[in-house]
């Protein structure tokens, strides 16, 4: 597999994790020590992976099970190395989402390690 596609099915199981509501898929898409941060209507939020994965546990029934549409689109991906950025465009809850995601290849395996969050609608 080449690491496009590892990046690729990293961001679908990150996706999934919110569309599912499923925290495993959370802690399975990024490094333990990342990190998610950006603004939603309501002001700036700050949050561990552990913090995140409990937020998505907590969207009850999930947005899969309430039909939401499933949107997420990869508008872009660049690597470098063992590293790369990937912007998502995303809708969760409601809202718009475009995602920049930093990423890191450890041991042959792509993690999220840092995402920036911003709500376009």
């Amino acid at each position: 597999m080449s690491d496009q596609e590892a990046i690729q099915n990293v961001i679908r199981v990150y996706f999934d994790c919110m569309y599912e509501s499923d925290p495993e898929k959370a802690r399975k898409a990024f490094h333990p020590n990342a990190k998610i941060t950006g603004y939603l209507p309501d002001g700036f939020y700050e949050m561990s992976v552990e913090d995140f994965a409990d937020f998505v546990a907590a969207q009850n029934p999930s947005p899969k099970v309430k039909g939401d549409p499933e949107v997420l689109e990869i508008v872009s991906l660049e690597i470098a190395g063992n590293t790369a950025a990937v912007r998502v465009r995303d809708q969760y809850l409601g809202m718009t989402f475009l995602d920049t995601l930093s990423m890191l290849k450890i041991d042959e395996q792509w993690f999220i390690y840092n995402k920036l969050f911003h709500v376009e609608s």
